[in-house]
């Protein structure tokens, strides 16, 4: 399991396949300077309802895996994943195989 933090204040535990694909975007959006939504739900234990931050180059973001290997991306999904976070509703969490069923 992953973890996504943002501003050292807001942590976000994810599986690590996932968070390698949204790292992915996270850091393409980033590095051309442009700020986006990122939305994801709480996860069991935490309550109900989701977060939303605000992604942007002043964030203080860490990304935490607990695979040591690179893990290949799949192009569709971070494609996917990119036009969420280009979209005014912003970035959040797709699974792979939704990403599978809605180009299918």
């Amino acid at each position: 399991m992953g973890l996504l933090s943002y501003n050292a204040t807001t942590r976000f535990d994810i599986d690590d396949r996932t968070l390698a694909h949204l790292e992915a975007v996270i850091y393409a959006k980033l590095r051309r300077g442009e700020s986006f939504l990122f939305t994801w739900s709480r996860a069991p234990g935490e309550g109900v309802g989701r977060t939303t931050v605000w992604m942007n180059r002043a964030a203080r973001l860490a990304f935490r895996r607990r695979v040591d290997s690179r893990i290949p991306l799949n192009p569709e999904w971070v494609a996917r994943l990119m036009s969420l976070a280009n979209s005014p509703a912003g970035l959040h969490e797709l699974a792979e195989s939704q990403d599978a069923e809605a180009s299918g």
